[in-house]
């Protein structure tokens, strides 16, 4: 059950734009620094998980292998195989990190993501109120 829900979730974010796949764009998201969860698959190639770790080295954007295979990933992103991909959104990689399920393997992943949530939503609010005194004055 938790499956499904992992993966429907980066189905989704495929969808919404917000996973970028395969080595090359992976790297370049990650260079640009807008990678907020890598994920590799479990059958991944040496090769693969030796550019991941360097694509995330001295980085905060951090790096799971999921138990799901390479054809069970790219299914869900829509493409015959992947073993690795990108989740740009912050919301989306702790909601993607919530469905794993296991809590004490991945606590310390889920409270930098909850960090990084509150300073998205804080400079959200920050831009709508700076957005508004724009438009109608500051009072």
């Amino acid at each position: 059950m938790e499956q499904n829900k992992t993966l429907g979730l980066l189905s989704i974010s495929r969808k919404g734009g917000n996973v970028v796949y395969g080595e090359e764009t992976v790297g370049a998201v990650t260079r640009a620094g807008r990678g907020r969860l890598v994920i590799l698959a479990s059958d991944a190639g040496g090769h693969t998980l030796r550019r991941a770790k360097s694509f995330v080295a001295g980085t905060p954007q951090p790096l799971i292998t999921l138990s799901f295979t390479k054809d069970e990933l790219g299914t869900a992103l829509g493409t015959t195989s992947c073993a690795i991909c990108a989740i740009t959104d912050v919301r989306l990689a702790q909601a993607v990190v919530k469905t794993l399920g296991d809590e004490e393997k991945y606590a310390q992943l889920l409270q930098d993501l909850d960090v990084r949530v509150q300073r998205v939503e804080k400079r959200r609010a920050e831009e709508k109120a700076h957005r508004y005194n724009v438009r109608h004055g500051k009072k």
